[in-house]
């Protein structure tokens, strides 16, 4: 067997997951220091909760699903950033409830749908093996866009922070998954937690894009679904990390 035409066509995924990466790496480490981690789910589950109304709505073109979803997770985002004023102290109950209403929206949209249960997975857990590089275009684009404000607005106002999420969120969320982008978003930052400056960034990248190359190829090699590996493999690479890392080392020094 021949494994150069399959490995190319592992390309595609690979891309949409250093894109996905190259966005959400320093993202979910502003995500961590803020305290509120399950803020990418939230707003991950009401993109899709946008690609389901556009969907029910009738809207066939990727763009107008795109702008669908992008305007679901600006409101949803909108709304986050005034109940975090409004209310700072229970900001992590807030984003836990706004999670579980859109979830459940979505699970009522599809109830009756004859596709229903297929795409509500698919949202979940993702078609990354079939992006092709049409797909990529936009998201390299505003992924370009989002690391340029994120590097040169210090600091980012936090509601500026709210809509940047948001944005980078749907487009990953399509890409991806909803399951994804929690991993892309939080893995590569909780391992490298213990890290500073530049060798945290570049380790976290690295942990990311390990997890994408593995999980791929394990998915090429025991026909599993490649959204699962990867979220397993990045979990794996960050425990290693952590546990090789200088908090685990002085840990474990004499006294």
């Amino acid at each position: 067997m021949s494994w150069q035409p399959t490995l190319g066509l592992l390309l595609p995924p690979l891309l949409g997951g250093v894109l996905v990466l190259a966005s959400h790496v320093p993202l979910g480490m502003r995500v961590l220091r803020r305290g509120i981690v399950f803020l990418d789910l939230a707003i991950a589950q009401i993109a899709a909760l946008g690609v389901i109304l556009a969907g029910l709505a009738g809207l066939e073109s990727p763009l107008a699903v795109q702008l669908a979803a992008a305007l679901a997770a600006v409101l949803g985002a909108l709304l986050l950033a005034w109940m975090e004023r409004r209310w700072p102290e229970v900001q992590e109950a807030q984003i836990g409830v706004v999670f579980v209403l859109a979830a459940s929206a979505c699970l009522l949209l599809l109830a009756r749908h004859p596709h229903g249960d297929e795409q509500l997975r698919n949202l979940l857990a993702g078609q990354i093996l079939w992006l092709d590089y049409a797909q990529l275009c936009l998201p390299a684009l505003l992924s370009a866009g989002l690391l340029l404000v994120l590097w040169r607005v210090r600091p980012l106002p936090p509601l500026l922070f709210y809509l940047i999420f948001a944005l980078a969120v749907t487009v990953s969320v399509q890409l991806v998954g909803v399951y994804l982008v929690f991993a892309s978003l939080i893995l590569p930052a909780l391992a490298t937690r213990h890290y500073q400056g530049l060798r945290r960034l570049c380790l976290a990248y690295l942990t990311g894009l390990g997890g994408y190359v593995s999980g791929l190829l394990l998915s090429l090699w025991w026909d599993l679904p490649a959204g699962a590996l990867i979220v397993w493999c990045c979990a794996c690479l960050g425990l290693l990390l952590f546990a090789l890392g200088p908090a685990r080392r002085a840990h474990l020094s004499p006294a």
